[in-house]
């Protein structure tokens, strides 16, 4: 429930009290619908979309200080989610595998009175489109050598996929990084010279080289690289293991640990890594967890 429901002091902590004496309760199979008598979720967050690579939006109800949850990640250990809200209501935000089958799933979560539950929700099917892309060979049929460094890549953007820091408050809505036509979307099946592989994790924005690529949101600097597949390359923090990233870079004009405020120019379109064409490839992750970039814009 938003604080401007409860514009005086006294009004508010009036609410407060009253909401914490109620039980937190769990329901059966947990939706992105608010509950009854509650007002919608607020658009500062990302649309709810429970669908792999979607997002789910699940109370976590009154609490005094902010809960702890956690879901089960691809390794099947414990991955902490982003909680936002205010002591009237609670929300968790949880990124959904694109390889989540559909059905149930679940989440854990911890009051501040250290009570357990666990809470339910359903996954809906979802059916991508295919996409077939002709690139160099050498970048689908790896030699030794370009094996090798992308394993070693691998193993390091794994390190900073599990970046966790404080979370943010209020806006989570993103404005695009550049302006331009979206060239490819997220979840598409890829064929790289007739060969399938990963479904594509992010949006492409078609863009001339050297357009200037702008924060969507505040953050911090935590990678910045020339990589194998994506290029000139930069991750950004934005806290409570929300982070974005942006590759096939022609310039960076960055370091790991520099902040950037919400509209910043950091880097510069280019056509760097396994491209087609100068483009700005954009990922957006959750709770380790590549979602579709559209639901936060």
């Amino acid at each position: 429930m938003p604080s401007s429901l409860f514009p005086h002091p006294a009004g508010r902590r009036a609410a407060l009290s009253r909401l914490a004496a109620l039980p937190l309760l769990c329901s059966p199979l947990a939706h992105a619908a608010p509950a009854r008598g509650m007002p919608p979720a607020p658009d500062l967050w990302p649309r709810p979309l429970q669908v792999p690579g979607g997002v789910a939006r699940l109370s976590l109800g009154p609490d005094a200080r902010r809960p702890a949850a956690t879901a089960a990640g691809g390794g099947k250990e414990a991955v902490p989610l982003l909680v936002v809200g205010d002591p009237i209501e609670w929300t968790a935000l949880v990124g959904i595998p694109l390889a989540a089958a559909p059905g149930e799933a679940q989440i854990h979560a911890t009051g501040a009175d250290g009570d357990a539950r666990t809470l339910r929700y359903a996954i809906e099917a979802k059916r991508y489109r295919e996409q077939h892309l002709t690139v160099a060979p050498r970048t689908v049929d790896l030699s030794p050598a370009d094996q090798a460094r992308y394993e070693r890549e691998r193993d390091h953007q794994a390190k900073v996929m599990a970046t966790w820091s404080e979370p943010p408050a209020g806006l989570l809505r993103m404005q695009a990084p550049v302006p331009g036509r979206r060239s490819s979307s997220f979840g598409l099946r890829r064929v790289f010279n007739g060969q399938p592989r990963n479904p594509h994790s992010g949006m492409d924005i078609a863009a001339a080289t050297g357009t200037p690529v702008r924060a969507p949101l505040a953050g911090r600097v935590i990678d910045t690289g020339d990589y194998f597949f994506n290029g000139g390359t930069v991750w950004l923090d934005h806290g409570g293991g929300l982070l974005s990233m942006y590759c096939h870079l022609s310039r960076i004009d960055a370091k790991v640990g520099d902040a950037v405020q919400a509209g910043d120019a950091f880097c510069a379109v280019g056509a760097t890594g396994r491209v087609t064409g100068p483009h700005l490839h954009w990922g957006v992750m959750l709770n380790r967890t590549m979602v579709d970039p559209a639901l936060f814009i």
